[in-house]
């Protein structure tokens, strides 16, 4: 069934070497834009330069989705928030704007009905400027977390990783579990995250200075700064094949990238200053040997991901500033 009047969206997707999940990506829409006429998809290759921007631009050709979805190409990959801004920026400058931008990574599936969910949320609640929604991991099994800001407290809990503590600071910890109900939180998830166009204009355009990880977190913050609230939404449902679009996966302990722990800096330099920044560090820090120091008098093998340590020092705000400058819209 077609459903008219309803706010405009579009859905931005940005591939990195990810050519043939974003094909099941956009498999996975084809329902719900036939449901929502006017609804447009963008993919951004951000530079791959593997021949997966080919993969996606011929089957947008060969499935009939030209119509709806349209293929952009960065000449740099400029990571995560640059990628979507890419997109974002050109459908701002048109008169025909969407409504909602919907950021999507290439790992996920739509589920029927999340798209409908979410235009009915938006247009009932107008001071909601941010929403997410129930994610499943690939195996159906839910996901059901949004997040709380990030803190010193929040840090400190993150690095020892220990039962007590987090308890006690159940309400500091930066995962959140989430209930059946809707609800206001403070962040959500990247992978599957709705936009108003106002807060777009209110908040500017999400901080390229952010390569990969904590941009949304940075942008959710800002734009509550500017009265913009932000929603968790259950009853909209997306499937994330989660690390298949950073490399990142739960299923080894691998080396955790220069750009996490930069990430990471930056947003609390940024957000709090290289002073609250620095002692967030060292509450992780202090944290963290706690963790080893149980570990090693409980004579458990320590799990801890390569050079963790060393590269959390190496990269902290001790030695190191915010980099780069936030870009407005």
């Amino acid at each position: 069934m077609k459903h008219e009047q309803r706010p405009t969206l579009m859905v931005v997707i940005v591939n990195y070497r990810t050519g043939k999940l974003v094909v099941d990506c956009l498999a996975s829409l084809e329902g719900e834009v036939a449901a929502y006429p006017g609804t447009r998809v963008v993919v951004v290759d951000n530079d791959s330069r593997d021949g997966s921007a080919d993969i996606v631009e011929a089957a947008i050709q060969a499935r009939g989705w030209s119509s709806w979805a349209t293929l952009m190409r960065s000449p740099v990959n400029g990571g995560f928030a640059a990628g979507n801004n890419f997109a974002i920026r050109a459908a701002l400058a048109d008169p025909a704007a969407p409504d909602l931008f919907w950021l999507l990574n290439p790992d996920t599936r739509v589920h029927p009905g999340a798209l409908g969910t979410f235009l009915e949320f938006f247009e009932a609640n107008p001071t909601v400027g941010i929403a997410g929604n129930l994610l499943l991991y690939g195996n159906e099994m839910p996901w059901p977390f949004a997040f709380r800001f990030p803190s010193i407290l929040s840090e400190l809990e993150r690095g020892a990783s220990f039962g007590p503590l987090t308890k006690l600071l159940r309400d500091h910890c930066v995962a959140k579990v989430m209930g059946t109900a809707p609800e206001q939180v403070d962040s959500v998830s990247g992978a599957s995250m709705v936009v108003r166009r106002a807060t777009l204009y209110a908040t500017g355009l999400m901080d390229e200075g952010y390569f990969l990880y904590y941009e949304e977190t940075d942008f959710c913050r800002k734009a509550l700064q500017q009265g913009w609230s932000c929603w968790y939404l259950p009853s909209a449902v997306v499937m994330h094949i989660a690390g298949q679009s950073t490399g990142l996966t739960d299923n080894q302990a691998s080396r955790i990238p220069r750009y996490w722990f930069d990430s990471r800096r930056r947003y609390f330099i940024v957000n709090h200053g290289k002073g609250y920044a620095i002692i967030a560090d060292i509450a992780w820090l202090a944290g963290h040997m706690w963790w080893r120091l149980l570990r090693r008098l409980r004579s458990r093998k320590d799990t801890v991901v390569p050079f963790l340590l060393r590269d959390f020092i190496a990269r902290s705000a001790l030695f190191n500033d915010a980099q780069a400058q936030p870009v407005r819209a």
